[in-house]
Formats: structure tokens, sequence, C-alpha cells
């Protein structure tokens, strides 16, 4: 019998009743969360296929909570940290070759993989080691001498495409995209058609807490220095809840990692001891999953264009995400592309519009302007009034 060619760019064909099919996921917060649709649409298609998540330590909680019958994955691992904790440690090419090879004498060998970090050099090299038949996203070719071609159909061809947050890019691919939200992309990638309600309801696991949750949570702090909102606003926010005796919870890394990582300074500890009676330190008191409790069970959610805005938005709880983009969405933030569809999700409109980030591809981690304009055209009372609406 004819061997079967191997690592080739998937057309959208159908694999069969039972294919066997893996997705790789990335180590981000935000683009685990906008996998979700893709991931149910695909079990939806193949409700008998056996689909693995090659995902990260950072969401592993949320993939295993996926696992299981009635749920879109059988299986996952952590491409960043293949080895258990408590295992002698093998090197990660070891442990990853081990997991291949075990799944596969039990799944069989892998009909498709999906890598939805496709641009990550480590995820395209996996790709190819695992042999696919068919690949959807980026990759070496079987050989692992150069990557694989992206294909001449639309569903392919637009990932050689570095404008996926523009209206030109929307405009170019029209007759395939309704939006530039990521998760659409990555489902007609992978050549599934989502509805608008795929792409809003994202139906996050989550846990509960172990500490009563406050009716609303906030979240302050981002990796990216240009996305943060003034702490001044913030302070007239807080003493709005206070003065109507509303308690806030603070949600965070803890408050170490918030300084280091997060560009908080000293402004966090400020802000708590400023407003004691109102402000509760909930820094690095859940995992992920259990911020996925604690933001399902708030009754409001206000957050930077950050993980926890993606998290609360998964479970569905009514989020107000503070971004600095106008209303044309020019701004700080790549919304076109990152913000959650969900209904319950509104966003603030800055009232001063720069293009800057945009055209330098938001590749900058603080703002490119000599004032923060476009954060700073958000102010308090915008968020105030959101508040009176989402809480009372």
């Amino acid at each position: 019998m004819k061997a079967l060619t191997r690592v080739q760019r998937f057309d959208g064909r159908d694999l069969g009743q039972t294919p066997h099919i893996a997705v790789l996921g990335s180590c981000k917060l935000g683009n685990f969360v906008a996998t979700l649709p893709l991931l149910r649409l695909l079990r939806r298609r193949y409700p008998e296929a056996e689909i693995d998540f090659w995902g990260s330590e950072a969401t592993a909680d949320f993939e295993q909570a996926l696992c299981g019958d009635s749920q879109p994955l059988d299986w996952r691992i952590s491409w960043d940290r293949p080895h258990g904790k408590g295992d002698r440690e093998p090197s990660q090419l070891e442990a990853l070759a081990n997991a291949a090879r075990q799944r596969q004498s039990k799944a069989g060998a892998l009909d498709l993989v999906i890598n939805c970090d496709g641009f990550n050099p480590l995820t395209q090299t996996l790709t190819s080691w695992l042999q696919p038949i068919w690949v959807a996203g980026g990759s070496l070719r079987a050989d692992g001498r150069a990557p694989l071609s992206w294909g001449e159909l639309p569903q392919q061809r637009f990932l050689a495409d570095n404008d996926w947050d523009s209206p030109d890019f929307l405009a170019r691919y029209a007759e395939l995209f309704t939006s530039n939200y990521i998760a659409e992309l990555l489902c007609h990638m992978a050549f599934l058609e989502p509805s608008p309600e795929d792409l809003s309801v994202l139906d996050l696991p989550w846990e509960e807490p172990a500490f009563e949750v406050p009716p609303l949570l906030i979240h302050t702090t981002t990796t990216r220095a240009a996305k943060i909102w003034s702490f001044r606003a913030w302070r007239e926010v807080i003493r709005w809840c206070s003065e109507n005796s509303i308690k806030v919870g603070l949600v965070g890394a803890p408050p170490a990692r918030q300084r280091l990582d997060y560009h908080a300074g000293e402004s966090e500890e400020q802000l708590l001891s400023d407003h004691t009676g109102t402000l509760i330190d909930l820094r690095g008191r859940t995992n992920l999953i259990q911020l996925a409790g604690a933001c399902r069970l708030a009754r409001a959610v206000v957050s930077v264009d950050a993980g926890p805005m993606h998290v609360a938005a998964g479970v569905g709880t009514p989020t107000l995400a503070i971004v600095g983009n106008d209303a044309e969405d020019v701004g700080a933030s790549p919304i076109r592309l990152w913000l959650p569809r969900s209904s319950s999700v509104t966003r603030t409109v800055s009232s001063f519009s720069c293009s800057l980030c945009e055209e330098n591809r938001y590749k900058n981690d603080r703002c490119l302007a000599d004032r923060h304009h476009c954060m700073e055209g958000i102010d308090a009372q915008q968020v105030i009034n959101w508040l009176e609406t989402a809480l009372t």
C-alpha cells in the first residue's frame, strides 16, 4: 500500500467518522479563551473523533476541565512543560516525544493538527514533528527545511496576511469573515463556520474560589503599559463605590509579580491603603479557573485589556473593558481582533483618537505619544455610568 503523504495543507475535506485531531494552543490566557469556539465546533462536526489539546501550564486547569464525556477534548498536555510535577525531569524534547508516541499508540496516527499559535517557532516545529496528514495553521514542511506554504484558498492564504486587525483586512476577506475577531479567524482556518452565538457564548469552565466574592471585581494592570488606565481615575471609581457601599475586589497576580511584570508599581498598594473599607486585596488568591469562578459569581467586572477581561467575558459576567480606543476602534488596543464578542461585554470609548499603536502593529510596550491621550480620554464618569446600570 502506498504510504500516506504527511504534513499537507488542510483544505476542508471530510476526515471521516473517527479522525484523530490535535489542536495546539497558546501560553497566553486571552488566546486560549479565543480557541473555545473552535474546540466546540470541532466536536460538533466530529462527535466521535479523538481530539487532543497541546496547551500550556498557564491554562492547564481549564484544558483539563474540557476533557471527558460531553466535552470537546479527550486528552491534553502542556507543550511548555510536558513532564508532570515530581517526575524525573526528562528533556522537553524527550517528554514531548514520549507523550506523542503514547498518545498515538492509543488513538492512532494524527489526521489533522490545527495550530492556533501558528507564528510560534516551537509550535510550528511541533506541528511538523507530530506528522499529521493535514495541517491547519503554521507548520514546517515534513522535512523541516522550510515553512509549509499557506495555500491558495481564502481560509489558508489569510494566514500570510500581517494585518488582521484592520478594516482593510476585513474588506479583503469579506466573502469569508464577518469580523476581524480572532476566534472567528481560527474557526475558518479549520474550515468551520461559526454562528454569532458560537462566537459569543464561550462557556469557560470555572470553580468557586475560597472566599466570598464582592459584587464588583476590578483589574488595573497589564504587561503592555500602553493599555494602562490612570490610577487617578481608578481612585474616582472606587470613591464612588465607597459612597454607594459597594465592596470591590482587586484581582491579579501576587503583588510582587504585579509590580515586576504588570507595571503596577506602588499604585495598587496606594489604592488599597486609601480605600481600606471598600477595596479588598484578592491578588494571588486564586488560580485561573478559580478567577473564572470569582468573575462568574461577581455581579460585574471592570478591567483593562488583559487576561481577566477575557476570563470575565468567558463566563458571561457583565464586563466593562477599559480600552483607549475611539468610536472607530482606533487606539491602544487591537480590539477588532481581540475584544470578546460576548453580549455581556461593553467597552469604553476614548474621546481622543491616536493611531500610533496601530501603525506600529501594537509592538510597543509604552505609549508612543508625548502624553497618554487615548487612555486619558476615558474619564471616570464613563465607568461610573456603566456601573450604575450594571450594579443597580
